[in-house]
């Protein structure tokens, strides 16, 4: 403790510290680094307001795809700092081909680089725990960097291997091969994404096949990406030949209604007795087709319930389409009158309800029939067809039931009670016949000895 209040110890630090700095720091060469970063500021300076107003023009381009879009916004504000970095980094190619000292400024991009990623990573990835992993990798790389333990560190994990025949395993690969599949799941999904948007406005094509082919060209990029992750770290494609066959087995027992499922999807796509926009009733669920999956189809009721239900129940279960060939549908609406009232009257009346609803369909004009004669009243029946099943069943029937209920009443039109006829018969009369009582029989004399 005495030699760090020592006077003279201090002061040899101090002169050590200085002489470093004078010897390491305050050197021609890290002070021409210094203007080689300054000077390369002044046109990116210049430069970023042009090409910030060329990039939030590109993010409002309706051209564009909404992920593409995304991208050019979030590359806007970061324009200064990117069109820096990238002169920096010419300055490194020139400095190391030339052979001139340039640590300092190498130091200087790894630090931007990753203040570049990060920033870029926040903007672009909406999950935070994705963001907050890139941010930890980039700013790793950047320390390791700038420490010169880049190189030593990606000996080490390549050091750390495991060999399986002819396979090797290394930490390096996992993690080499990790990064790629994540980058090529992520443009895979950005372009099927892009490609969707592109197939859904093709009019030509039906909505089953622009559905098939979409998840088809989203299933074929997904493959391409996992085969070209695994090339990239060495692994031979032709050691999954058996796997590939244990798989078919396995899945010819275990995934069953799995694969069911997926092929019945294909069928429906391809079939099209079903699509996306249909209305469609299968056992107790009525409503439309939302989307058609892999697994499933999406149904939603007219009380808002989404119901998942599987492929395969479409197509071995019995299916009402409501709009398969057409959209017209025809509805029965029962009407019970009153024996006292004018029945040629209440057909009129009903017709005119049906006719004055807007969503009845003129032709096939609505018609009603006298079905029979009930117990308690008359029965009639309105048939009238409408051609948008999606937007209700129920409501349109209201409408037209209040319609029919103002018109009996405007008309005096009576809806009956139910009733029941009561006959009481008279009374039988009861007749009482007094008889007389019968004499009792006279003993017998008692017999003798």
């Amino acid at each position: 403790m005495e030699t760090v209040f020592d006077p003279q110890a201090i002061t040899a630090a101090l002169a050590a510290a200085e002489e470093w700095v004078l010897r390491h720091l305050l050197v021609f060469a890290n002070l021409a680094q210094l203007v080689v970063v300054a000077l390369a500021f002044v046109p990116a300076r210049l430069a970023a307001p042009r090409v910030q107003g060329w990039m939030e023009n590109l993010s409002r381009r309706r051209t564009f795809a909404a992920y593409a879009r995304q991208v050019a916004a979030a590359l806007a504000p970061l324009t200064k700092p990117f069109v820096w970095l990238v002169l920096l980094w010419l300055a490194v190619l020139v400095a190391g081909y030339a052979g001139w000292p340039h640590q300092l400024i190498r130091v200087v991009v790894s630090l931007l680089t990753a203040w570049v990623i990060i920033r870029l990573a926040s903007s672009v990835v909406r999950d935070p725990t994705w963001s907050g992993v890139i941010a930890a990798a980039a700013w790793t790389i950047a320390a390791l960097n700038i420490l010169g333990l880049l190189g030593p560190t990606i000996a080490l994990l390549d050091s750390l291997a495991l060999t399986l025949g002819e396979l090797r395993v290394s930490a390096l690969s996992v993690i080499k091969g990790m990064i790629v599949l994540a980058v090529l799941l992520w443009g895979a999904i950005a372009v099927s994404r892009v490609l969707e948007r592109r197939i859904s406005q093709l009019p030509n094509l039906t909505p089953s096949i622009q559905v098939l082919l979409a998840k088809l060209l989203k299933t074929v990029l997904i493959l391409v990406a996992v085969v070209a992750a695994l090339s990239s770290v060495g692994i031979d494609l032709t050691a999954f030949a058996v796997f590939s066959g244990a798989l078919g087995v396995g899945l010819g027992f275990g995934l069953q209604k799995v694969v069911s499922n997926l092929v019945s999807g294909v069928i429906l796509l391809l079939d099209k007795s079903i699509k996306p926009g249909d209305v469609i009733v299968i056992g107790d669920t009525y409503g439309w087709i939302k989307s058609l999956g892999a697994r499933y189809a999406s149904v939603i009721t007219r009380d808002g319930t989404e119901h998942l239900i599987p492929n395969e129940e479409l197509i071995t279960q019995r299916v009402e389409n409501w709009s398969y060939s057409n959209d017209l549908v025809r509805l029965r609406v029962p009407v019970g009158i009153s024996y006292k009232s004018d029945v040629r009257k209440a057909i009129e009346v009903c017709v005119q309800a049906a006719d004055e609803s807007l969503r009845v369909l003129k032709a096939p004009s609505p018609i009603c029939l006298l079905t029979g004669f009930g117990d308690s009243s008359v029965d009639l029946e309105l048939r009238f067809w409408i051609n948008d099943p999606p937007n209700g069943l129920s409501n349109v029937k209201s409408d037209i039931l209040l319609r029919i209920w103002d018109g009996f009443h405007a008309h005096g039109i009576e809806i009956p009670y139910p009733q029941r006829d009561l006959h009481l018969k008279p009374p039988a009369e009861v007749q009482v016949v007094a008889t007389a009582a019968a004499p009792a029989p006279a003993e017998s004399p008692a017999a003798g000895p």
